[in-house]
This record gives C-alpha cells, sequence and structure tokens, in this order.
C-alpha cells in the first residue's frame, strides 16, 4: 500500500504538473476555448493516449520495479514491461505527447514551445544523469535494453525471453 501511495503521490505532483496543471495554466483553461472542432478532437485524444501511457508506466514502476520513477526512490529491478518494453523513456515522450494534445487543443504555439522545451531538458537528463545511473545499476541487463528498445520512439519491442 506504501509503494502504491508513494507512486501516486510522484503522478499527481511531477508528470500532473508539468503535463497537466502548467499547460492548462498556460493554455488559458477550459473556458478559453469556444469552438470545439478537429484539433480540440486530437488534442484530446493525444491528452489521453499521453496520460494512459504515463499512469501505466507508474503502475509498471511499482509492480514489476518495487520502486517509484522518482530518482530518489527508483525501482530495485530493471522494468522492461508495459510501455517500457517499446519506449526507454514512456514516461518523459507521453509528458511530451500530453503537453503537444494541449497545444493542439488550446492552438497554442507557447505550448508547443513548452513542450519542446521540456523534451530538450528531458533528453539533457536522460543523456546526462539517468542512463549512465542505470547502466551502473543493471549492467548488461541495461545494456541489452538499451541496444533492443528506443530512447525517444516506440519500436518493435524488447523480448524478455532472450
Amino acid at each position: 500500500m506504501w509503494l502504491f501511495l508513494k507512486n501516486l503521490f510522484f503522478a499527481v505532483l511531477v508528470p500532473g504538473t508539468v503535463a497537466v496543471w502548467l499547460p492548462l495554466w498556460i493554455g488559458g483553461g477550459f473556458r478559453r476555448v469556444t469552438d470545439y472542432g478537429l484539433p480540440q478532437v486530437l488534442g484530446l485524444a493525444l491528452v489521453t493516449a499521453g496520460l494512459a501511457t504515463i499512469l501505466a508506466a507508474i503502475f509498471f514502476f511499482g509492480t514489476k520495479g518495487r520502486g517509484t520513477p522518482a530518482v530518489f526512490d527508483p525501482p530495485v529491478q530493471l522494468v522492461v514491461r508495459g510501455p517500457h518494453r517499446y519506449l526507454r523513456n514512456p514516461m518523459y515522450a507521453s509528458v511530451v505527447l500530453t503537453t503537444l494534445g494541449w497545444a493542439l487543443f488550446f492552438k497554442s504555439w507557447t505550448l508547443a514551445v513548452y513542450a519542446g522545451i521540456a523534451w530538450l531538458v528531458f533528453h539533457a537528463f536522460v543523456t546526462l544523469v539517468e542512463e549512465p545511473g542505470l547502466r551502473q545499476r543493471f549492467g548488461a541487463d541495461y545494456e541489452a535494453y538499451c541496444r533492443s528498445v528506443r530512447r525517444w520512439l516506440p519500436g518493435r519491442g524488447y523480448s524478455t525471453t532472450g
């Protein structure tokens, strides 16, 4: 139960702030949108897909990794299931996808730029901090995973059988 609560807290605090609360604030909130057309439908589809993937990734961090996505409370097992089977950084990629969905929904170039800046920050953090730490903690298993699964674009999937 404690692990679930820690993951829930992380989900609301970090991706919730970056992918939901800040974009809604920057976009001006739902009352700002007076006409609902294709951009809003496509935007909400991206937001839904992004948030669902974030929640799935957090679920697998807790159930398979026995930890949280937080740097100070990482999983003790390498997570290669769920969204991580197809993408090394599904949470970061999904935050960007969600933010791009909000950009479409609000027809906001500011949010599109925000999504680009978020991706640049994520990329720097992943390459300079996260990946070196994962290589150190999980060694050859992480190296094999990196050879099979792309960092930012989904691929064919990681095989846990060989």
